[in-house]
């Protein structure tokens, strides 16, 4: 069924209070202003150019326009807010054996701390490994990174300190010294969803980076818009988005500090993903909530034409190929 528009001066009500705010500019709309992608902005950010998966990653300057969380910023969000992950490391054979794990994070760097029972079946003299961590998100999409690097013990008797109390933190229970590893990171493989390419992170970018601020209220945030405001992610696709098809269906699919996501579907059946980023970045829920209001009360105006369209549409849309059961 194609979602109808019928919002009127006195019945149109987003789920949030609405903020007065100006009308948008072409340069607020496009461009929002970053204030912590890393935390040395002399960092290169390493991704591949064509998202193709590459051995020598790409490098991406700061500073260029970006509507979406740099890939190391990504993968640390995926990893703060997973607990399960899959190990795999190389037997005493030399045979590859991948097991199911818990894991917390170290707080400083984002290292994956795991703990592991019967370590000797699992960790060998070669000490390479991964770990493969997925993020379902909205039931759309799972995003995911991979972990490359060496399972190792902590030396330092400060470190494993600490991170006995962070992994009690996580899961509430002790454990015993000599159960603890890390996974020492060499490089990060980040990937959108299954069947996807992937962008390679560096370890320094990986370990510099921050998790998304909105990170903990994102899945919250997402169920409440689609819930209850449905017509407006369609009326964003509609207004904020350049294509030359029918919208039947528009779900929003995950939400971040530059914008969010969208799974929109055509009448056709055709499905596609597009970011329409915010006015300007937020830093938090309230700042999202704004936002979206803001967003949603210029949409209808322009729908309305009681408002001229002030800024450029969102042109690139990602056709999905495989579309979920």
């Amino acid at each position: 069924m194609i979602l109808q528009s019928q919002a009127r001066v006195s019945s149109h009500s987003p789920m949030f209070s609405l903020v007065s705010q100006r009308p948008t500019t072409r340069s607020q709309f496009l461009f929002p202003n970053q204030r912590h992608p890393l935390r040395h902005r002399s960092l290169n950010c390493s991704i591949s150019a064509k998202a193709a998966i590459s051995s020598e990653p790409a490098t991406v300057v700061l500073g260029t326009p970006q509507h979406k969380p740099f890939p190391a910023e990504v993968s640390r969000t995926i990893v703060e807010l997973s607990s399960v992950a899959t190990l795999s490391t190389l037997t005493q054979q030399g045979c590859p054996l991948s097991v199911s794990v818990r894991f917390a994070v170290d707080d400083e760097d984002g290292t994956p701390v795991i703990c592991l029972a019967d370590s000797h079946r699992i960790v060998s003299h070669d000490k390479r490994s991964s770990l493969n961590i997925r993020l379902e998100q909205s039931g759309m999409r799972t995003s995911q990174c991979t972990i490359q690097g060496s399972l190792e013990k902590p030396e330092d008797a400060k470190r494993l300190k600490r991170l006995l109390s962070t992994w009690r933190k996580r899961f509430g229970e002790e454990v015993k010294e000599d159960s603890v590893y890390i996974v020492d990171v060499e490089r990060v493989l980040q990937m959108e969803d299954f069947m996807e390419d992937g962008l390679w992170v560096s370890s320094s970018d990986y370990k510099n980076a921050l998790p998304d601020p909105l990170r903990n209220s994102a899945e919250e945030f997402v169920k409440e818009i689609n819930a209850k405001n449905m017509e407006d992610v369609y009326r964003f696709c509609n207004v904020y988005v350049d294509h030359d098809f029918q919208v039947s269906e528009a779900k929003m699919i995950w939400v971040d500090r530059l914008g969010f996501d969208v799974q929109l579907t055509s009448t056709e059946k055709d499905a596609f993903n597009v970011r329409i980023p915010f006015p300007r970045e937020v830093t938090d829920e309230k700042g999202a909530k704004s936002s979206f209001n803001g967003m949603s009360q210029l949409a209808w105006e322009v729908e309305k034409n009681y408002q001229a369209p002030a800024f450029d549409k969102v042109k690139h849309l990602k056709q999905i190929t495989s579309r979920r059961s």
